[in-house]
Formats: structure tokens, sequence, C-alpha cells
């Protein structure tokens, strides 16, 4: 039989990594070397190490980005692609695209290294379409998540699942870690569901990995699809990102480092308003400001209410693009004092009701509800004549979702 030009050039290729990985002293495939690194190995580490055996004789569809690597810093995409036994057929990407680079609506490409079409899910359509799935019995999610519930790739993930099930094919998620950790867990609740950004009936931060999340969606939203989780060996859910022993990849272009992350569900929380959360400046959600925004008025009040874990210091900067592009703003840099102690959702309801209470009418607080879905709570924030402890309004539900969230989870 006759080798055509595409399987030809991916056996070369398959050879060619395979002589480079098994060269290595440390190789991605597993063993000693590798566990002697240390450290969490993710869905796909796991997965190489088996020797791809969950994927054997699979035609593969992949949604990945450029946080889909192994611990070695290679992709998951390549790795797939040169596996023995697996055909990589077809590709998709999430929001910022495959390469995490931007931050716009994203249009489908073509793959360089496979020549494959990318079906992008943040553009016509937010889940794969039943003429991307053709040839396809087998979808491969890998992707960095950050803990948030509004931090989109979730949702990605859960509209996949669903796009899985009606095709009959299965659902392979390559678990990583939860980088703010999977064991703090923090309300609100959202009012809806199925929303790009409150895709399920979880709290602002949730306390799940990917993995997990996979397990809960396609049970309680009655998904059922053939979901199967990679499961990462060597995490613990008390691991902040930096206790893993992974290299950080920024999982969006603004966010860049584990301390944004751990501030995001509380700044990100007023992101749909007329404020920067500093994007377009070298430390997004480490600051925010406006230009009606009085900055030491403003940091006063915030450093009264002693908030764990927190300090703000008054600040003026100008972005370079984004909200108020060329524009000061005054505003506050954020310091985190506390990883542990500090307390996001406390904190960016906070935030909201003393932007509120101090300039009125110039902060468009209504808008918080487009990201946090929770008319009830934004109310309690505008209405209230002083500084409170809003906790008390989700406990009920939040002690509910703990045990529900326990019969799905795979971490001590």
């Amino acid at each position: 039989m006759q080798m055509s030009k595409r399987v030809a050039g991916k056996t070369l290729w398959v050879a060619l990594l395979t002589c480079v990985v098994w060269a290595s002293p440390s190789r991605a495939q597993g063993g000693a070397e590798n566990a002697s690194i240390g450290g969490v190995m993710c869905g796909i580490d796991v997965l190489v190490g088996d020797d791809f055996k969950q994927l054997a004789g699979r035609k593969v569809g992949l949604i990945t980005n450029h946080t889909g690597l192994n611990r070695f810093g290679k992709s998951t995409l390549e790795l797939i692609h040169a596996a023995p036994n697996v055909e990589l057929v077809a590709l998709f990407s999430p929001e910022h695209g495959l390469k995490g680079k931007l931050d716009e609506r994203v249009a489908d490409s073509t793959d360089s290294l496979t020549g494959l079409k990318v079906f992008s899910l943040y553009g016509e359509t937010r889940r794969p379409s039943p003429e991307a799935l053709k040839g396809v019995d087998t979808l491969v999610f890998d992707i960095q998540d950050i803990g948030t519930r509004f931090y989109t790739y979730i949702s990605t993930m859960g509209m996949a699942m669903e796009a899985a099930a009606e095709a009959g094919i299965q659902f392979v998620v390559l678990d990583r870690p939860n980088p703010i950790t999977a064991t703090r867990v923090f309300g609100p609740f959202s009012d809806v569901e199925g929303k790009f950004t409150a895709y399920h009936n979880v709290p602002l931060v949730h306390g799940m990995t990917i993995g997990e999340l996979a397990k809960m969606f396609n049970v309680e939203r009655k998904i059922n699809a053939d979901l199967v989780v990679i499961q990462m060996q060597g995490y613990k859910r008390s691991m902040w990102y930096d206790e893993s022993v992974l290299t950080w990849v920024d999982p969006s272009p603004n966010m860049r480092s584990l301390t944004q992350a751990t501030l995001y569900p509380a700044i990100g929380m007023i992101e749909a308003c007329n404020v920067s959360v500093g994007r377009g400046t070298d430390t997004p959600f480490e600051r925010f400001g406006a230009p009606w925004i009085n900055e030491r008025k403003l940091a006063v009040r915030l450093n009264g209410l002693g908030l764990a874990g927190i300090r703000f210091l008054p600040y003026r900067f100008t972005p370079v693009a984004s909200k108020f592009k060329g524009e000061e703003c005054g505003g506050v840099q954020i310091v985190l004092t506390d990883r542990n102690a500090f307390d996001p959702s406390e904190t960016g309801l906070s935030i909201v009701r003393e932007l509120h209470a101090l300039f009125g009418d110039s902060f468009e607080v209504d808008k918080v509800n487009r990201l946090l879905f929770n008319v009830a709570v934004v109310n309690r924030a505008k209405a209230s004549p002083e500084p409170t402890v809003y906790t008390k309004t989700w406990t009920t539900e939040l002690e509910a979702f703990m045990v529900r969230r326990s019969k799905f989870l795979i971490y001590e």
C-alpha cells in the first residue's frame, strides 16, 4: 500500500520526536527519571507515561491552547500528533485562541504543525459543531483554568461535553491543578446557569480541578457524556500553583502571575463596570481605577475596612490599551499580604460598596451583575449604609454546595 504524503510526514515527525524524547535523561514518558523531579504530573504527563493507551486507536479532536503543556514544556498538541496509534483529526481553541494571545473574538485558523483547521470556540460558536466533529470519536480537553467561575475555559469544557454527548463520542479531560488551591471555596452563587460566564451552579471560587468540575457537570447538568478524567499524580488539594513545581504559563494575555489569579475573582467582579482593572498596564488585576476616582479617599476607606490579607495603596496610572486608554486614572494598587487569609468575595463586594458609596452614579454599579449574576447580593452592596459582612447571605447555599462538591472530588 502506498503511503500518503500526510502519513509519511507524520511518520517522520514521530520518529524524530521519539528520538529526541527517548534520548533525554528525563524523558516525558515517566519512570524514575520523571519521578525524580518531584512535583505534580498533570494529566498529559500521565497519559504519555501510559504510552497513550487511553487514546489507542482513537481519532482525536483536541481542545487546547498554549497552556496545554507537559511538565517539560512540550505541547499536548505535539505529543498527541506524534503519538503512535493515535490519529489527531481536529483542533479546537477557546477564548484568546490556540496561542493565547488574542483579546478579541477569535476566528478559525490553521495550525502550522499539523495543517489541521483550528475551530474557534470563541467566534461564531461556543461549542463544537456537528460538522467540526465529523470523523472524531474522542474529544480531549487540556487547558489550564484559574479557579474562578467567570473565567471562561470551564464553560468551554462544559459546552464541549454537551456536544460530545450529543454526537456519541468520548470526552477525555487531562486534569490540571487549580492554581489558587482546590480547598478554598467562596460565594456568592449566580442566579442563572448556562451562561458563558456562569455555566453551572457553583460559587465564585469553586475549589475544584477541571477534572472534578467535568464530573460534576456531567452528572448535575445531566450531560451523560462518556467521560474519562486522566488524573494527576503528586497533586494535593491544598497546593498553590507555586508549590506544584510546574512552570507558570500566562493562561490569558492579562493573567500574568499567580498573584493576579488570586486577586482575579475580587477585581474581575467589577470589570464590566466603567472601571479599569489594569488592562493596558504591567499589572492587570493588581490595580483598578477610573478618571472619576479620588485615589486617596478610596484607599483610606478600603484600608479602614480591615479586610484580611490585603492592603490598598493610592495610585495613579494611565492604561495604554483597553478601558480608559490614554486617560489618567485615580485608583489603588493592591498588595496581597496573606493569600491564605484573603477572601475574594468579601473583598470584591466591599470594593463595590465603597465605590458606590463614595462616588455615587459615577460608578455604574448595576453592571457588576453582568459577571456576578446575583441581583440580591449586588443590591445589598448598593443599599448597605455601612460596611457589612456578605458571606452570611449565601452560607446555606455554600453548605449545600460543599456536600454536592464532595461527591466529585478526586484528590486529598
